[in-house]
């Protein structure tokens, strides 16, 4: 069982910086992979980062690539995103969510979810 918290969402003009941390309680943390999604409303929830299962690769949607970076600190349990150069179109509720295996960018092989840290871009 791993329990996810997120922290660190806010209000940010453009162009701006956050950065989101993801706590992870359980002492299988270090076997899951994890990855960032987000929710704008009335859109569907959809990948923005992620790690490979042996934690070596990491990935990103085009929207995001050159902007947003994802990083863990296994001694901390706690997985980051740095956003950088914040568009209003980033705004969105974010998630991470951890997983054994499977397509790093589908929703649906992810086993654990936090519940969400709103960020909010304004122009």
């Amino acid at each position: 069982q791993v329990h996810l918290v997120e922290s660190g969402g806010g209000l940010v003009q453009a162009g701006g910086s956050l950065r989101l941390s993801c706590a992870a309680s359980g002492r299988t943390f270090s076997s899951y992979a994890m990855g960032w999604f987000r929710q704008a409303p009335g859109k569907e929830r959809e990948f923005v980062t992620a790690f490979s299962e042996s934690g070596g690769r990491t990935y990103y949607a085009d929207s995001v690539k050159g902007r947003f970076t994802i990083s863990r600190d296994y001694a901390k349990n706690t997985v980051y995103l740095q956003m950088n150069s914040l568009k209003p179109e980033d705004t969105a509720v974010y998630y991470c969510a951890a997983r054994r295996s499977g397509t790093y960018s589908n929703t649906k092989t992810y086993d654990y979810w936090g519940q969400g840290t709103q960020v909010t871009v304004s122009s």
